[in-house]
């Protein structure tokens, strides 16, 4: 079986990455979610182990210690991260992993995983847009809309840094686009593929 891969979405919040990675999953067979693990309380509605694994704020500083952690933050009096073992584990068998974390949970994941790892930046057409669509949620106050607008810039400075780009000026087409870039992760080289395949043509 080969060697799973990863797609990392990141992008401010508001630009439609929950949408487009919802629409992945049922569009390509072998993708599945990566699932953080967190210490924050589960809210109503919410199941384990598929929204998030939730551990207490002591167990999650247990697994830091031991070094589980691919990449982890600690937001808000919570911390939030990802296994590394269930990433192994997703990758064994042959998963397309996605990811949608933040610019240093790429640069983390990048690191780590750079041979097998495609990322994506998803955006809208302009910051006026971006705070629109945030607004139109009616889920944020003044002072939280300041800081994901300020996040949103600070994130977008780091778009150099990525393999590709979408902006999400219409959902369908964006959909689209992503998911034509998430089969090409297919094709995408990985250290131990390309040595096998040398090796089959040694003489």
């Amino acid at each position: 079986m080969n060697r799973g891969r990863i797609l990392v979405i990141s992008g401010p919040s508001g630009s439609g990455k929950s949408s487009i990675i919802n629409y992945l999953l049922t569009k390509i067979e072998n993708a599945t979610l990566s699932v953080s693990t967190t210490s924050r309380p589960m809210r109503k509605g919410e199941v384990d182990g598929i929204d998030y694994n939730f551990v207490t704020k002591d167990e999650f500083q247990k697994l830091i210690k031991e070094d589980k952690f691919l990449e982890y933050e600690h937001v808000h009096e919570n911390y939030y991260g990802t296994r590394k073992d269930l990433v192994e584990d997703a990758l064994e068998f042959g998963k397309l992993l996605i990811f949608d974390v933040d610019t240093r949970g790429r640069d983390n994941i990048h690191k780590h995983f750079s041979d097998i790892t495609v990322s994506l930046f998803v955006t809208t057409p302009s910051r006026d847009i971006l705070e629109e669509r945030l607004r139109n949620r009616g889920t944020e106050t003044e002072e939280t809309l300041k800081v994901r607008l300020k996040n949103a810039v600070d994130e977008m400075k780091q778009l150099p840094n990525f393999d590709y780009f979408v902006v999400n000026d219409d959902l369908e087409k964006a959909k689209n686009d992503v998911l034509k870039i998430a089969e090409l992760t297919e094709y995408k080289p990985s250290n131990s593929l390309t040595s096998a395949l040398i090796e089959l043509w040694e003489l």
